[in-house]
C-alpha cells in the first residue's frame, strides 16, 4: 500500500493518531506493514487548518463512498478511531488495513493494496460527509 503522495491532514488528527500509534492498543498491529505505512504517512503530511481542508479528501470522520473495482460493489464508510469502530454498523476504523488505505486520498483515487486473496483496488467515489469542515461552514 505505499503511496508515493502526501496525505493532507488536520493537526488535530495528526496529533490524536500518533498517540493513538504510541498507545498500547496499536502494539498488536505493529509489525504490520500497512502501519508503517500510516506512521511514515504521518510524518511527511501536509497540515492543513480545517477551514481550508479540500471536501474530496478522506479524512478522520469522513463518511465515504468506495467502489471496490473487482466485484464493482460500491459500499458506504465512517472512518473512525478503534474505539467506535462496528464494521456492521459502517463505521470503519482507522487501523483496519482498508481504513489505513483509504486515509487521505482524494475523490477519483484508486487505492491499491495487498489482501490475503490478492491485490484489493478500491476506487473512492465520494466523501459524503467531512464533519471537520462542515462544522467551520456553520
Amino acid at each position: 500500500m505505499a503511496r508515493n503522495k502526501q496525505i493532507i491532514i488536520t493537526a488535530e488528527d495528526r496529533d490524536h493518531l500518533e498517540e493513538l500509534l504510541a498507545g498500547s492498543f496499536a502494539e498488536a498491529f505493529r509489525d504490520k506493514p500497512y502501519m508503517n505505512d500510516l506512521r511514515s504517512e504521518l510524518s511527511t503530511a501536509k497540515i492543513v487548518e480545517p477551514s481550508e481542508f479540500p471536501f474530496d479528501v478522506v479524512t478522520m470522520n469522513s463518511t465515504v463512498r468506495l467502489k471496490d473495482m473487482k466485484r464493482r460493489a460500491t459500499e458506504t464508510f465512517k472512518l473512525v478511531y478503534p474505539d467506535e469502530a462496528n464494521i456492521a454498523e459502517g463505521r470503519l476504523s482507522i487501523l483496519a488495513p482498508l481504513g489505513t488505505a483509504i486515509f487521505g486520498y482524494r475523490v477519483g483515487d484508486i487505492i491499491r493494496w495487498e489482501i490475503l486473496s490478492g491485490e484489493g483496488r478500491w476506487r473512492v467515489e465520494e466523501v459524503v460527509s467531512q464533519p471537520k469542515r462542515e462544522s467551520i461552514a456553520v
